[in-house]
């Protein structure tokens, strides 16, 4: 994803002199820095410090942890002198256009009491849809207030890869306690239970709050802050200075007026946060040291009038201000170092305010979708700005499945996210999960998962193959072969060659069916169960002999004639009715003369 681009405007010389200072100093310091960081999540104390913490700027002097009000001023002590409200809304601004942010650097001379001037360095921040691109981070990542730790701004502003990042409210610099009310991505991290300074909060709407709140005002449901933390002063109200107010709204009983005065008074760094008539997001710093360089709350908020501010309120100042550019410390610390008081570090503080590329609103886009750069880009049929609606009109799933705020969700044996592919080759059934085992070549139906044979198979799973006899699909046809012959299981043609295996299945199936005949008709033939019986062969045999016989006499008797008539025997005319002793027969059958043999003597 690509990062939004952050203009900085720097002076000329300022980088220089920036780069050789600080650079050294975090290499010098990077190990004592880990190492300490590590006992510091081990034992959830407050962080080692980089710093000597010798810059401090406080608005009250330090009085006994018993004296619980004496810690913060008590609005509702004080609250009539504000009238009927006591905090100030304003719209923020939406713009998304690139970039997030911009951060400009200023040199600005100043005058001071005794006729001179003094220059000051500091930034401006401007930031664009603060609902979406500011945060406030508690120290070191979420828990950090609760087990008052403190962190630098640097390893802060890592958890949420800030663009800009500076110090936030105020702390307690010996214990790490978070003072005044966090809230931190919509969570109460730290209540003041209702004793309270000035405070800069986001509701979920998007409205910019700043001013007094009441526990009533912190703990709204109806609109709940998103981020607030509290400061100390109220600079600016609706465009006009606000401090002398302030000071009276705390009260004569809580503090000493000569001490707060002298706070207000004293030129030091300085950070803020407020805001344009634009509804942009103001973040200011200014570099300097305690009672040495940089600016007084009174000259903060007359320069932040004059750049168009509307309102602010003081954040922490001195040696807690840090400013940080795209990860690198971008400022000059007013500290010391801890390992070397020649040069200056950050300070360990408490909560950072965070300006990061735009969040989208939820941050996930329902799960529907990916955040770019605050714009929820959806998947599939999801549609809208939070990919919150789903569109089936134009697809329609293409008639294999039903539309549901999930996606279609298809019939079985089809998938995709329009529903419009038909399942591999192999699978069936719900979201094509189940695995077809057809045998043979048999296709599966990607619905059912019913297997469809090739010709010449049958069975569930195309397991068997025809029948000797059968064949075709799913072997329903008859064999047309001569002599009940077996065919082709897929095409039935009767000229068939087999593989010698099923020659030689076929040869003693044969003779097993053959010699399983044999003995069936042995060992159920009976006597009385015979056709032709014993009594019938005999007379059958006795009958053809008799015909035999009378056959064979007969032809004797003719064979007889023959032998006469060629042995010249004499012949004598006689009639018929004369001679009756012998008659032969003649060819001439149209005679009525018929011949007597008689013997020669």
């Amino acid at each position: 994803m690509a990062v939004p681009k952050l203009t900085v405007a720097r002076t000329q010389g300022m980088l220089q002199y920036f780069g050789e200072s600080v650079r050294f100093a975090g290499r010098r310091g990077i190990r004592v820095r880990v190492l300490l960081f590590i006992i510091l999540q081990g034992c959830l104390t407050v962080s080692a410090r980089n710093s000597l913490n010798d810059d401090l700027l406080l608005p009250y002097l330090p009085v006994p942890s018993n004296n619980l009000q004496h810690r913060h001023r008590v609005v509702r002590d004080c609250r009539s002198v504000l009238g009927n409200s006591t905090y100030e809304t304003w719209p923020s601004n939406n713009n998304t256009v690139l970039p997030v942010a911009t951060t400009e650097v200023f040199v600005s001379k100043f005058p001071e009491e005794n006729g001179n001037q003094k220059t000051v360095y500091g930034h401006f921040t401007f930031v664009n849809d603060p609902l979406r691109t500011f945060s406030v981070l508690e120290p070191g990542g979420p828990g950090g207030c609760s087990s008052n730790r403190t962190a630098t701004v640097e390893e802060t502003a890592k958890f949420r890869k800030c663009l800009v990042a500076q110090n936030g409210g105020y702390f307690n610099v010996e214990t790490g306690e978070c003072l005044g009310n966090v809230i931190s991505d919509g969570k109460l991290v730290h209540d003041a239970k209702g004793m309270q300074n000035a405070q800069f909060g986001i509701r979920t709407d998007g409205t910019l709050v700043f001013g007094y709140l009441s526990e009533e005002d912190l703990l709204d449901k109806v609109n709940p802050f998103v981020h607030l933390l509290s400061g100390v002063v109220w600079l600016l109200r609706n465009g006009e200075v606000y401090i002398q107010q302030s000071k009276e709204v705390e009260c004569d009983k809580t503090q000493t007026t000569g001490t707060f005065e002298q706070f207000i008074k004293l030129i030091s760094a300085r950070t803020a946060v407020g805001h344009d008539r634009d509804g942009r997001l103001i973040l200011f710093h200014v570099d300097g040291q305690t009672s040495d360089r940089g600016l007084n709350l009174w000259e903060m908020a007359n320069f932040l009038k004059e750049q168009g501010v509307i309102n602010a309120i003081n954040l922490d100042g001195g040696g807690s201000a840090t400013l940080v550019l795209n990860g690198t410390l971008a400022n000059y610390p007013s500290d010391h170092c801890s390992t070397n008081p020649m040069w200056r570090c950050p300070r360990s503080i408490s909560t950072t305010v965070c300006v990061h590329e735009p969040f989208c609103n939820p941050a996930d886009c329902g799960a529907h979708g990916h955040c770019v750069l605050g714009e929820c880009q959806c998947v599939g049929l999801w549609t809208g700005p939070v990919c919150s609606v789903i569109d089936c009109k134009s697809l329609n799933c293409s008639f294999h499945g039903i539309c549901t705020q999930d996606g279609c969700l298809c019939d079985a044996g089809w998938i995709g996210t329009s529903c419009d592919k038909v399942c591999s080759p192999g699978f069936y059934g719900d979201s094509c999960s189940r695995e077809c085992h057809c045998e043979n070549g048999g296709v599966c139906d990607h619905v059912s998962g019913l297997c469809t044979c090739l010709p010449g198979y049958m069975g569930k799973l195309c397991e068997q193959a025809c029948p000797l006899g059968w064949f075709g699909l799913n072997c329903k046809h008859r064999c047309q072969c001569k002599n009940l012959c077996p065919c082709h299981q897929e095409t039935g043609d009767c000229n068939v060659v087999y593989e010698p295996e099923i020659n030689n299945t076929l040869y003693e199936a044969g003779m097993c069916m053959a010699s399983m005949f044999k003995s069936h008709i042995e060992k159920n033939r009976t006597p009385g169960d015979s056709l032709l019986t014993e009594k019938t062969w005999l007379m059958l045999t006795s009958s053809l002999f008799l015909l035999l016989l009378i056959s064979a006499v007969r032809n004797l008797r003719m064979l007889l004639c023959k032998m006469k008539k060629k042995h010249g025997l004499k012949y004598a005319y006689h009639r018929l009715e004369e001679q009756n002793e012998y008659m032969c027969p003649v060819e001439n059958s149209e005679s009525l003369e018929q011949f007597t043999v008689a013997s020669e003597p």
